[in-house]
C-alpha cells in the first residue's frame, strides 16, 4: 500500500488510465466484431444497403483503432495488424460479389 501522497496519487492515476485503456480496447474489439459480422451478412445477401453497412463499420473501426494508437492504448503495429485483418475481410467479402 502507498505510504506517501505522491505514491497514492500515482496509484489513482494508474487506475484511471487502466479503466480508460480498457474502455478503448473494448470499443475496438466491438467495432471489429461489427465489421466482421457486416462482412458475413454482405457475403450472404449482397446489396447496396449491406455494402454501405460494411463500409460504415470499417470506417468506424479504423477511426477507433487510429485514436487508440494515437492515445497510446495500442501499439502502432497492433493497430496496423488489426486494420489489415479488417481490410482483408472486407476485400474478401466485397470482391467475389463484384466478380460474380
Amino acid at each position: 500500500m502507498a505510504n506517501n501522497k505522491s505514491s497514492k496519487k500515482r496509484i489513482e492515476i494508474a487506475e484511471r488510465n487502466r479503466l480508460q485503456n480498457r474502455s478503448y480496447k473494448s470499443a475496438v474489439r466491438t467495432l471489429m466484431k461489427r465489421c466482421f459480422t457486416a462482412c458475413a451478412a454482405y457475403a450472404q445477401a449482397p446489396g447496396s444497403a449491406a455494402k454501405d453497412a460494411v463500409q460504415t463499420s470499417l470506417n468506424a473501426a479504423f477511426s477507433k483503432i487510429d485514436k487508440a494508437v494515437k492515445v497510446g492504448v495500442l501499439h502502432r503495429n497492433t493497430g496496423a495488424h488489426q486494420k489489415s485483418r479488417l481490410s482483408a475481410a472486407v476485400k474478401s467479402a466485397v470482391e467475389p460479389a463484384a466478380k460474380a
